[in-house]
């Protein structure tokens, strides 16, 4: 048995229930199908459902009751027609349940972007960015640096473990006492972080402050930040190293970070992404990495010729004196003895090989290096010329 049923909704592209599966846009998708089908007619195109009668007949059933007016308490009057949805979202739901229960008003809250888009409709310098999914914090700030246009930059997380009211300190530390960067320091802990967290962040913090030789922060990963406009418009966050913006920020040639002491709360809303050993792991790869590209980044072949050339030479030197050795057997009369008789040889000519590898590694960095377009690509804070 095949039954259509066809119902008018503004404002949506698909309807989605417990009992509901698309089937299409038209009702060529559903020829020689059996079943119960809903034509549902709308302002941003048509789409098909199936209804599943048999898994879920009182959700079907009322469905259909509202969608024909048969139900009592809407006898004669269909309720889809002509309803204006509140939310619709492609390929998944659209929302009617409002706290009116006609469909013409709003659920009784909002999500997150639908919140940034009043305010932008109030106000043009609210700008807001979504991604068509959680890339993560790092692209999240790239992101929003390169449209940031104010001369002070503050980035918060929104979980609210963060104040608001530490926001005026921060911009007078960047307006009035001239730093570049201010991040926070959150120096109360005690409030909702575990020891498997609040441990490995101490090591981290700590050797982020030996590598980076910034010794005057202890806490880079706090998402309570200001920077100079300056300061994000010339680095490039990446990966997952928005732990390191003050480390990048240094490399770029921003020296002057400060640090102010704020004010911390327990976590209102989402899950910490980095708990215990595995986000010190995880950071000290990523510190690891940001070390050798600011220091060799242009110059690959400093750190792996100079350790090849090393490798080399000194299997080179036990070779030679394997050689001696075997000649001073030799000169006594020993002949039975070989060199390939020791592991040393073999030690010695594995040694040869990683070395001279090591240092083709180099020159192929510096080849890759070489034809990077932005090998020649510095900070310029500023050029003096004649003004006649």
């Amino acid at each position: 048995m095949k039954k259509n049923l066809a119902v008018l909704l503004f404002g949506a592209v698909l309807l989605s229930c417990g009992g509901c599966k698309p089937m299409g846009n038209s009702l060529k998708s559903i020829e020689g199908k059996d079943g119960l089908f809903a034509d549902i007619e709308t302002t941003r195109g048509d789409i098909v459902v199936e209804l599943y009668y048999k898994q879920t007949p009182l959700t079907v059933a009322n469905f259909v009751g509202l969608a024909e007016g048969t139900l009592d308490s809407h006898k004669g009057k269909k309720f889809y027609d002509g309803l204006k949805f509140h939310r619709v979202i492609a390929d998944f739901m659209i929302q009617g349940g409002d706290p009116a229960g006609n469909g013409t008003g709003g659920p009784g809250y909002k999500f997150a972007d639908e919140i940034v888009e009043e305010l932008a409709e109030k106000n043009e310098q609210v700008k807001g960015i979504k991604f068509r999914r959680n890339y993560g914090k790092s692209p999240a700030l790239y992101c929003g640096f390169k449209e940031a246009q104010g001369d002070v930059v503050i980035t918060m997380d929104a979980d609210l473990q963060d104040s608001p009211d530490e926001i005026p300190g921060l911009y007078q530390m960047i307006t009035k006492d001239g730093f570049d960067l201010v991040s926070g320091y959150k120096q109360n802990r005690k409030q909702g972080d575990p020891l498997s967290k609040t441990i490995p962040t101490k090591l981290f913090n700590a050797t982020a402050r030996k590598v980076s030789g910034i010794h005057n922060l202890h806490d880079f990963n706090c998402g309570l930040k200001a920077y100079r406009r300056d300061v994000v418009k010339n680095i490039e966050v990446y990966g997952e190293m928005h732990r390191y913006i003050p480390y990048l920020a240094k490399n770029a040639g921003f020296a002057k970070i400060g640090e102010k002491p704020v004010h911390h709360q327990a976590r209102k809303f989402g899950t910490s992404k980095f708990m215990g050993w595995n986000r010190f792991v995880n950071g000290y790869l990523d510190l690891m990495t940001l070390w050798f590209l600011s220091n060799f980044g242009k110059k690959p072949m400093h750190v792996f010729g100079f350790l090849g050339s090393v490798v080399f030479f000194i299997a080179f030197l036990s070779l030679i004196g394997l050689g001696i050795d075997k000649a001073i057997d030799l000169h006594r009369g020993i002949y039975g003895h070989l060199i390939t008789d020791s592991p040393y040889f073999f030690i010695a000519l594995i040694a040869m090989v990683l070395g001279s590898q090591f240092f083709l590694a180099g020159f192929l960095g510096d080849l890759i290096s070489r034809q990077n377009p932005n090998r020649n690509d510095y900070q310029i804070e500023k050029e003096i010329r004649c003004k006649k």
